[in-house]
């Protein structure tokens, strides 16, 4: 019986040619790393102060150097706030242990959501204070940072057109993402038709979160 073993020369040559293929499979993501489009710059967030769920001051300083997700809810939202923070916390859990990026939840509601409050609801959803941050203020300090640095907007409803005691507030759903320079470089939906959070728009963020984190 014909021996099925091949000759060294074949199995040189087979080889040689799965090493040719690796390196150009290499070459070929340098090259589409070297030609990434780079992100778009969608705005600038400038200086803030606020206060967090420990009661103590938060400004722009403290997220120098860092890139940050920031959302907008209220803490008595029976809507999609609760479904936001999940998803939220979600990006959280799913941060690599070196990442440094943190996250940042604004208020809509800072008559009601002192730092206590907002301590609380972390709490509820798990929250990693040392990575994850809740802020209030006054309304126009909310309202400054926002509107004006993070696109993020909240409008009250008026109490006749409210249909419960807590739908007080119509506001984004969405989540923004802000580069190490305070720069505003994405947004993603988190609800509505056709939105894939978790096989879609979840990976998309966290890979732009590390995208960005390998940006000098």
């Amino acid at each position: 019986m014909a021996s099925s073993r091949l000759p060294p020369s074949l199995w040189l040559g087979v080889m040689f040619l799965l090493g040719f293929l690796a390196m150009a499979y290499l070459l070929s993501l340098a090259e589409v790393k070297q030609h990434e489009t780079p992100l778009p710059v969608l705005g600038k967030v400038g200086p803030f102060t606020l206060t967090n769920q420990e009661g103590n001051v938060t400004t722009l300083t403290d997220l120098t150097n860092r890139v940050w997700v920031a959302d907008i809810i209220f803490t008595r939202c029976a809507g999609e706030c609760p479904r936001m923070t999940a998803q939220m916390k979600s990006v959280e859990d799913n941060l690599p242990a070196d990442s440094g990026a943190r996250l940042v939840t604004l208020t809509t509601d800072p008559d009601y959501d002192s730092p206590a409050v907002l301590k609380r609801y972390g709490e509820h959803f798990g929250a990693d204070f040392s990575r994850w941050t809740f802020l209030t203020g006054t309304k126009g300090e909310i309202a400054g940072l926002a509107a004006n640095g993070l696109k993020l907007s909240a409008v009250p409803i008026p109490v006749q057109d409210q249909k419960n005691p807590v739908d007080l507030f119509i506001h984004t759903s969405i989540f923004v993402l802000v580069d190490k320079h305070a720069q505003l470089r994405g947004i993603f939906e988190t609800g509505g038709d056709g939105v894939d959070w978790t096989n879609v728009v979840e990976p998309q963020l966290l890979g732009t979160i590390h995208r960005l984190e390998r940006e000098s």
